[in-house]
Formats: C-alpha cells, structure tokens, sequence
C-alpha cells in the first residue's frame, strides 16, 4: 500500500544565490529571481506582489552592486515564502556593513537616482536592514501575498 508523503505547507522555501556585485550580476539576480517567482506562482495572484517583488529585488541588487561594492566579494539574493503568514521575504546582503541605507527627505527632481529606498517604501509591507557580522549588512522587504497562495 502506498502512502503519501506528507508537505508541511508551513516550511518556507527559499532561495539563495552569490552575484558579482556588477550591473551584470544584478541582472542575473533579476532573471534568476522572476524564474523563482514565477515558479512559486507568485504571478498567478495578481500582477501588483509580482511585480513589486520583482521592482523590489532590482532596487536592492543595483544598490548592491552600486554601494555594497567590495572588489573580490559578491552579494548575496535570497527569496524566502513562507505559507503562515503568506509573506514573500526579500533580502540583499553585502559586504558593506559600514554603509547603511537611509530613506531620503526629498531628491531633486532632475536627479538620476537616490530614488530606489523611496520606492521600495512604498511598495514593501515592511523593509529594514541588519548586521551580518562587523562588515556586511541584509537589506530586506517583505511583501504580504494574498491568502489564497498558499501554494
């Protein structure tokens, strides 16, 4: 008699991955990052958690590869869905620990960046950073799925 396994639907999956901190290795992170979401069917929701999560992670992989630059060292991208609560976690870590991001007061209207913690704001349920160890730091976004994903 066969039995079945059974899936703790609880567990989160995850997903890490070491990226050269270079806008090549964050547009790895990127196209890595849809295959993993589109895999956990975040796309199938609605458009709004799959593309802010995907809007989310090049925010945070360009500043990585931007300001948590350290030559010979890479980033870290993890994606972590947990079923209870329906969260998808976002992180980013590298190995600029004395560099932490500040949410800005205002940018000039011409400015070329200095806008991407300001749209992460507003699209994140929750973002915040944390040490590492001495000399690196997680960026890191949350995003509340509706509850019919438990998938």
């Amino acid at each position: 008699m066969k039995s079945e396994i059974p899936v703790d639907t609880a567990a989160p999956r995850r997903l890490a991955t070491l990226l050269t901190p270079t806008p090549k290795g964050a547009a790895i992170g990127r196209r890595i990052a849809r295959q993993q979401l589109t895999a956990w069917r975040i796309n199938s929701l609605a458009e709004e958690p799959f593309h802010s999560a995907l809007l989310i992670i090049a925010e945070l992989a360009a500043n990585a590869s931007t300001h948590g630059r350290v030559p010979g060292r890479r980033f870290e991208l993890a994606l972590a869905l947990s079923a209870d609560p329906h969260v998808l976690r976002i992180e980013v870590s590298d190995c600029r620990g004395d560099r932490r991001p500040v949410l800005p007061v205002a940018c000039a209207p011409d400015s070329q960046s200095g806008r991407g913690l300001v749209l992460i704001d507003a699209l994140a349920d929750r973002w915040g950073t944390e040490s590492r160890h001495p000399n690196a730091k997680t960026v890191w976004a949350e995003l509340d799925l509706p509850a019919a994903h438990a998938a």
